[in-house]
């Protein structure tokens, strides 16, 4: 029966399905599905491999006990024109490899480009080997490559949308801070905080910050928190007349009384209240003035 995974839905138990007893060391063509050994030579590398650096330090570990006791899970693979291609255990593969073992054993699977991609996913995700950008291409490949819905990836990885749609999130990040991430040093939970800054410069600076101070992602907070608390700013007063109504009112007055006519609109303040507005017509004269007041219909009475 195929083993229970717990913590990501599907899991590799629900894509494999069933698999049946494992064949004789000497049955070459087992069934899809069936385990079988092939040479370790006829596998090629998995192009939808979603992990793209390897640590040598357990990986070193890894061919020690493979050297010692073999490996004990097999390899899924399907076929391929010049023998197999990898679909998941990219370590096992390679650490074989070191250790020079001449066949591996194998799981047949005939699957599709995005079956590939996402077994190869969830492998990852369930043994933790995905840094957090390895896991955002990923998401990247599925949306983008097969024009699957963020919903439809987090159903099939097992993750939730909000996961999904926040590790996404990260890929617009800049490449410095990216290739922090790539090196696992920065966090995931480093790159959240990252992201509530606007300014790619600022996201930059901050994170070589955290890598040269070892800072952990509560400081990270803080330091983010106070550069987004800006001063509040006074509020204005809100003119009651439209600048460009404001401009036109001002034409026609000077076209009509031949001078200059400044208007200051009233305003409304932040407390609701009216402030006083004014209508200025310049003069240089006495004569003026006169004319000016006829024209208003204000006569001296004598």
């Amino acid at each position: 029966m195929a083993a229970k995974h717990v913590g990501l839905g599907r899991g590799l138990g629900a894509l494999i399905k069933e698999v049946p007893a494992a064949p004789k060391a000497d049955e070459k063509d087992a069934p899809a599905g069936g385990i079988t050994r092939i040479p370790t030579d006829s596998i090629r590398k998995n192009p939808f491999q979603p992990r793209h650096a390897m640590e040598q330090e357990p990986l070193a570990d890894l061919v020690r006990s493979i050297r010692e006791k073999g490996i004990l899970q097999p390899l899924l693979v399907r076929p391929a024109s010049d023998g197999y291609e990898l679909i998941a255990g990219e370590r096992r593969l390679t650490a074989a490899r070191e250790a020079r073992l001449r066949e591996v054993p194998v799981i047949i699977m005939s699957i599709d480009d995005r079956e590939a991609l996402e077994i190869a996913l969830i492998e990852n995700l369930q043994r933790e080997n995905l840094n957090v950008i390895e896991e955002a291409d990923g998401y990247h490949e599925l949306c983008e490559k097969f024009g699957m819905t963020q919903e439809e990836v987090a159903a099939r990885v097992g993750r939730s949308r909000a996961a999904v749609t926040n590790t996404l999130r990260i890929l617009g990040l800049p490449n410095d801070v990216k290739q922090f991430l790539s090196k696992s040093e920065l966090s995931a939970g480093h790159a959240k905080v990252l992201l509530g800054l606007e300014i790619p410069q600022e996201q930059s600076l901050l994170a070589k910050r955290v890598v040269k101070e070892g800072l952990s992602v509560r400081a990270l907070e803080k330091i983010v928190n106070r550069a987004r608390r800006t001063p509040k700013k006074a509020r204005t007063r809100r003119s009651d007349i439209p600048e460009e109504h404001l401009r036109y009112l001002s034409n026609r007055l000077h076209q009509h009384f031949g001078t200059a006519v400044n208007i200051t609109p009233c305003k409304t303040l932040p407390n609701g209240k009216k402030s006083k507005g004014s209508l200025e017509i310049n003069f240089y004269s006495s004569d003026e003035l006169d004319r000016i007041l006829a024209m208003i219909g204000i006569t001296e009475d004598l």
